[in-house]
């Protein structure tokens, strides 16, 4: 393998001397839990009968014998996700797996997972980031019987691998596999289901035209095609080594998935007799730049600037949205999948997908190779795809070269010499910026802010025709203390045809935007968020935002003075309940910072929420005074 690229193994040095205290406690504690031996020989009589008393009686007598590995299986199953829906079968293909090599299979618990495609622009969209720790929490709570010596995880979608990662890491004296269900069968291409977008965002098409391109886009069981959040996981859950090599982008209900649902079963079993590939070692510094990496270099998802710090935090691991920006000015961007390009995952993993990615990273030193996999020390397992010879499951190498230059290149000859993820701060605060998608000629813009409270004010001023001009919109009062910080997806069609009509227009936003974030610039996760006195707070429609993606600058030029001399203004009444939000008002109360990860599971790390200095620097260039 070539030497580690200088910026990637400095970060790396960084984030391990900054982690050193954190990561030991969190070793020590899987440590202690890992020499107090195997879960079932802890548990008394009565215990272990309740825990296997439902079972067949093959696996009551295998299960009595007290010496074969019982395999706990965590799911996110539900048939509302399309990418979901066939995990229905997977328990059942587990458990066979497992009793053909002498072990059990339970599924110790569920979780809940919402579609965010359903929830858009809803006022259930505001439980979506949430959902992530409660995930996490119900990983818990289903591992918690102790009865398991190995665990697989079912989940794909946006807040729910990241949610079953945190939960499983609680539990990493275990081995710890994922296994997703694959993406579904191309449908119309992307650009179509854009243009059709756009459209009915003009009024220009009926919502029976809108809803016929949407199901021609999302047509059957398996993930949605474009590269968001869920098939970002699924490249990150590969690179950090907790799948079986190149298990992402294989389609569902079919041979070749259900093979390697049953490996990773049987995978599972073997690790835990052999006491090898538990989670805690194979979750480290190092993979988790891996991951960072990986999501950089394929153009992945926004959401993980925030999950991303909550999943390697699980792991006493802790990064910042510096570390991240580091990385991405170095990161060649390897892939162009919609919405960084007109292909989806299935045209991806046609042209060489994860395989080769993993390889070009690994062999060029941007990403570590000497790290632990459930597969074997070392990221090479890796470059393998898996295929059916005779009935029997095997890996072969990946290709050598991409199979379509314009959806997949070589680290030598990149799409571009940065993975677009960007930092940018200034007397706003600070945000992230996805530019991956976003034209040269876009990614700076000075103009008169536009400020709203929420998304219906932003959509009712753009039907009304009112936005016909440059401007910056900011959105504020939509970060995770507000109201647990929904992705304002909606705002994408108005901004692109706003785009389009040659306007410069930009958003900056203390909420999210999505896996989906698209060619318009936009500022989001700013950091410290309105409703904590933020410096959005502060700003009026009339200032000036200057938006700079190149410089990494976020501004604003007042033309009363500083920021300071004014009041900040409060939101409006809040809707905090209906639709389960006030079950979640202990959440938005307790939650950290975006870049803290918006989480309530390390709540008492970080007190008030008040940001940690745990980086090198000035800590007032970390924190943003209003």
């Amino acid at each position: 393998m070539a030497e580690m690229h200088p910026v990637t193994a400095r970060v790396t040095q960084r984030i391990i001397e900054r982690s050193r205290s954190t990561r030991s406690d969190y070793l020590r504690r899987m440590d202690a839990a890992r020499d107090r031996g195997v879960a079932r020989a802890k548990l008394s009589c009565a215990n272990w009968a309740h825990a296997f008393a439902g079972q067949t009686v093959a696996d009551k007598l295998t299960m009595m014998g007290g010496k074969a590995p019982n395999v706990g299986i965590v799911t996110a199953y539900n048939d509302m996700l399309s990418a979901h829906q066939p995990f229905e079968r997977f328990p059942e293909i587990i458990r066979q797996a497992a009793r053909e090599v002498g072990a059990t299979a339970q599924v110790a618990g569920g979780t809940p997972a919402m579609c965010d495609g359903v929830t858009q622009g809803r006022p259930g969209m505001e439980l979506s980031l949430f959902s992530r720790d409660v995930i996490a929490m119900s990983t818990g709570v289903a591992l918690t019987h102790d009865a398991f010596d190995a665990v697989i995880c079912l989940g794909v979608c946006d807040k729910i691998v990241p949610g079953l990662f945190m939960g499983s890491l609680a539990f990493g004296h275990l081995p710890v596999i994922f296994a997703p269900a694959g993406p579904m069968p191309s449908g119309i291409p992307n650009a179509e289901k854009a243009r059709v977008r756009a459209e009915y965002a003009q009024g220009k098409v009926d919502r029976q035209t809108l809803l016929e391109s949407e199901v021609a886009s999302y047509h059957s069981p398996g993930t949605c095609t474009f590269y968001g959040t869920a098939n970002s996981n699924q490249m990150m859950m590969e690179l950090a080594g907790l799948h079986m090599p190149s298990t992402a982008f294989v389609h569902p209900e079919t041979g070749l998935r259900d093979a390697l649902t049953a490996a990773a079963a049987k995978r599972a079993v073997e690790l835990s007799r052999s006491g090898e590939g538990r989670m805690a070692d194979v979750i480290d510094e190092k993979s988790v730049v891996n991951m960072i990496v990986a999501l950089l270099a394929t153009g992945g998802s926004t959401n993980h600037a925030i999950h991303l710090v909550a999943m390697a935090r699980s792991a006493g691991v802790l990064i910042d949205w510096t570390d991240m920006d580091e990385l991405s000015s170095v990161t060649p961007l390897l892939a162009r999948v919609y919405p960084n390009g007109t292909a989806d995952v299935n045209a991806f993993q046609a042209a060489g997908g994860v395989a080769f990615v993993a390889r070009e990273l690994a062999q060029n030193g941007y990403i570590h190779s000497d790290v632990k996999t459930i597969a074997g020390d070392g990221i090479h397992h890796y470059f393998k795809e898996p295929v059916l010879q005779d009935g029997e499951l095997v890996w072969v190498d990946g290709v050598g070269e991409t199979l379509d230059p314009d959806i997949l290149r070589p680290a030598a000859e990149p799409f571009d010499r940065e993975g677009g993820l960007r930092l940018v701060k200034g007397n706003l605060g600070r945000a992230v910026i996805k530019v991956s998608a976003v034209k040269p000629e876009h990614r700076v813009v000075e103009a008169p802010a536009v400020v709203f409270s929420t998304q219906e004010e932003f959509l009712d001023a753009f039907k009304a025709g009112e936005l016909e001009r440059d401007f910056v919109a900011v959105l504020r009062f939509q970060g995770p203390k507000a109201n647990g910080m929904p992705e304002l997806h909606s705002l994408s069609p108005g901004l692109s045809v706003l785009q389009d009509r040659g306007f410069k227009v930009a958003l900056v936003t203390d909420g999210r935007m999505s896996g989906a974030s698209g060619k318009t610039p936009a500022a989001i996760h700013v950091t410290p968020e309105a409703i904590e006195g933020g410096p959005l707070a502060y700003v009026r429609t009339g200032d000036i935002v200057r938006l700079n993606a190149e410089t990494g600058e976020l501004s604003v030029t007042t033309s009363d003075g500083d920021l300071k001399s004014r009041e900040p203004v409060r939101p409006g009444e809040v809707q905090a309940w209906g639709y389960g939000r006030e079950l979640f008002s202990g959440f938005r109360a307790l939650v950290s910072t975006a870049e803290e990860g918006a989480s309530v599971c390390f709540a008492a790390d970080y007190g008030s929420g008040a940001r940690k200095d745990h980086v090198d620097g000035d800590v007032n260039d970390r924190m943003v005074d209003a």
